[in-house]
């Protein structure tokens, strides 16, 4: 719990008053421009639920930015470092079969076998085996999954915004990340003792808004590099329902 803790104080420092908009990124210094990778695991036969993807992509986040590495010196932890400096740019790749099967030595934590994060890094830097991921056709089709979790963390997603399970997965990411920096260091403990369980919902755009007023709302505006227009609001984080 100690690594925890100092992993969660990182985050917090990371997150705390910044607007990742305002860091310097260079073309001509490849290295300011930092991404966390996720590679989903979509095989043609048997697709899984799109919602499950999504709740092991944002659950993957949260347990790497919390893992006892990141709260130790380090390799991992200083690659985390390095991306907490810059902006918070995570890229969703389609993965399945062997280069699924390939990518589960490199660093980083996989959720119910369906998401692996990886420790972030340059984007010239990202490792051979992961770079070949294809990064479009992510699509998934909406489902039903039913009521979010009671006693966990939701994470909800405008549906009205059509995103896809890659672009979705970026974003539920992003809030799963934000949210645990927003809670006490007591409730990121409480969060880890349940292994991050959460919930993703999609939900129409005045449900959307109606948990964005919440006090205790966490929202993430997108800088609209991809899918959405820019400052749109895509995904919305409470510590429950």
């Amino acid at each position: 719990m100690n690594n925890l803790r100092e992993a969660h104080r990182r985050l917090v420092d990371a997150c705390s008053e910044r607007n990742w908009r305002d860091d310097p990124e260079d073309p001509d210094k490849p290295e300011t421009i930092q991404a966390m990778q996720i590679a989903l695991n979509l095989p043609k036969q048997d697709p899984p639920a799109r919602t499950e993807v999504l709740e092991a992509a944002a659950r993957g986040v949260v347990k790497l930015c919390l893992d006892d590495r990141a709260g130790q010196d380090g390799a991992f932890a200083e690659a985390l470092g390095q991306w907490y400096g810059h902006r918070i740019r995570k890229v969703a790749r389609r993965a399945r079969n062997k280069a699924w099967r390939d990518v589960q030595a490199l660093p980083g934590v996989t959720v119910a076998d369906r998401a692996r994060v990886f420790v972030p890094s340059a984007v010239q830097d990202v490792h051979p085996l992961v770079a070949k991921l294809q990064i479009g056709h992510t699509d998934l089709p909406q489902d039903a999954p039913g009521p979010a979790l009671a006693d966990a963390p939701v994470i909800y997603i405008d549906a009205s915004l059509t995103m896809s399970a890659g672009k979705a997965a970026a974003q539920v990411g992003h809030g799963s990340m934000l949210l645990a920096a927003a809670m006490s260091v007591e409730e990121a403990e409480g969060w880890a003792a349940q292994d991050f369980a959460l919930s993703v919902r999609e939900i129409a755009p005045a449900d959307f808004a109606a948990a964005c007023a919440r006090p205790d709302a966490v929202v993430v505006h997108d800088a609209g590099f991809t899918e959405v227009a820019p400052d749109s609001a895509t995904v919305c984080a409470l510590p429950r329902p």
